[in-house]
């Protein structure tokens, strides 16, 4: 098959399309030919060899975690999906590498709904069950009256928090640069600005109790999030390492062995049907540019997620 792949840590540069061999599902799994992959952050760090992962990582390296597109083979014991069906999900990079490929197993996968583009479709998996895992750690429940404030909720994993964070009825305050006011408006949350001084800033709004923090920018603002909430035991970060330092729990991907939110997939495209949930999608690429992708995803502002179209790898799709 032909696949985006590195060989060597770097720059954007480094990408190229080459051969590399097919995979195949194991038990529990599905291969899809993929339409779609996403450009996540922890692409670009593998990438670039910032990743705690670099020792361990097998070259040449097939990049991306997200993925959409229509199962061609089934691993046993796989029931209620068939052949033929439009799907998407994540990859379990660390087993069979990454989906920015002619083909890819997902090792969990929801029914594409066709209110969702092959574009944003291929952008959801890890951010929805990121998105998912943390609101369920955070107690966001439909049955509360809860205002949460999500510190980075521009971007691919924030700005699908947010969405589902309102679908579960919470009022969300949402941080980001100058000028995306109404993107963050658009989403449901009411729009802060990003940077120090988050407690006078939210005093402010006339808001007078924050239930619930989300970190998800890692940008230092944990101290603040702590004050504004009721402890640390209502923040909850997924880029800040000196968390646990500071009794803040630090969620890491869904396969660190900690309860995962697989399940929020179904619920997205369920919300994505009755027009309550999409993908914000900032730039997609054809697999030939797939340096330009990583390079447009690695600077800001981000407003979603950047898209790689595999589809001209796989004749007849």
């Amino acid at each position: 098959m032909q696949a985006v792949q590195f060989d060597r840590f770097g720059s954007p540069d480094v990408l190229g399309v080459r051969s590399a061999p097919e995979p195949h599902p194991g038990p529990g799994e599905v291969r899809i030919a993929v339409r779609t992959s996403a450009v996540s952050p922890v692409d670009l760090a593998l990438r670039a060899g910032e990743s705690p992962s670099r020792d361990s990582l097998a070259l040449p390296h097939i990049p991306g975690v997200d993925a959409a597109g229509v199962i061609d083979e089934l691993g046993e014991g796989v029931e209620g999906f068939a052949i033929g069906d439009e799907v998407f999900g994540a990859v379990d990079v660390a087993r069979l590498g990454g989906a920015s490929a002619q083909f890819a197993v997902l090792a969990f996968w929801a029914v594409k709904p066709a209110a969702l583009s092959w574009e944003e479709a291929g952008a959801a998996g890890t951010s929805v069950e990121t998105a998912t895992r943390a609101l369920d750690l955070l107690g966001v429940r439909e049955e509360m009256d809860t205002t949460l404030l999500i510190d980075g909720a521009t971007g691919g994993v924030g700005s699908i928090a947010l969405q589902l964070a309102v679908a579960r009825g919470a009022r969300v305050v949402g941080t980001g640069r100058p000028g995306s006011e109404e993107f963050l408006s658009g989403l449901g949350a009411t729009p802060l600005p990003y940077g120090p001084g988050l407690p006078e800033r939210v005093r402010a709004l006339g808001i007078s109790r924050v239930d619930r923090a989300l970190d998800v920018a890692g940008a230092g603002s944990l101290d603040e999030l702590i004050s504004l909430t009721n402890g640390p035991q209502s923040v909850v970060t997924l880029a800040d390492f000196t968390g646990p330092s500071r009794e803040v729990r630090l969620s890491l991907g869904q396969f660190g062995g900690q309860p995962d939110g697989r399940h929020g997939l179904a619920v997205a495209a369920d919300l994505a049907e009755k027009g309550l949930f999409h993908v914000p999608v900032q730039a997609v690429f054809p697999a030939s540019q797939a340096a330009e992708a990583h390079a447009a995803a690695g600077t800001g502002p981000r407003r979603g997620k950047t898209v790689i179209d595999l589809t001209a790898l796989t004749p007849g799709l």
